[in-house]
């Protein structure tokens, strides 16, 4: 009766643990040549800056929201941390890690390569993003 009940429990923990781990989230790592890639692009450019706005109005927004801070209406159907785009951590970043992710994704972060295909669009998305700093 013992050796069942310690069964049981150790199944219970690994069960728990096993659910727990679906939402840790490994770190996203960045080839090297992304991080040091330079943005090609006139970040003070208003033109520039408001057709990223518009890409990321569309496909960004509805995961990431408005603002930048991970709560758009599909948040919550996804895993993982969506990051806070006015966070100083996510900021920190370079222009080439955040367009590293914008056009390679991972997980429930698509890939932007095929969506927004003109790399300096994706690069005008990375502008915008700059902007949700708080």
């Amino acid at each position: 009766m013992k050796n069942a009940f310690i069964f049981a429990l150790l199944s219970v923990l690994c069960l728990g643990f096993l659910s727990f781990t679906d939402y840790i989230q490994e770190a996203w790592v960045v080839p090297g040549n992304y991080k040091t890639m330079k943005n090609p692009t006139d970040k003070s450019d208003k033109e520039n800056l408001a057709i990223g706005k518009s890409l990321y109005s569309k496909h960004c927004k509805s995961c990431h929201g408005a603002e930048g801070y991970g709560d758009g209406p599909k948040a919550a159907d996804l895993k993982g941390d969506l990051g806070d785009f006015s966070s100083a951590e996510f900021q920190k970043q370079t222009d080439g890690e955040l367009f590293y992710k914008t056009t390679f994704g991972r997980d429930d972060m698509p890939e932007f390569e095929k969506k927004i295909p003109d790399a300096e669009d994706r690069w005008l998305v990375v502008n915008y993003m700059r902007t949700l700093e708080e």
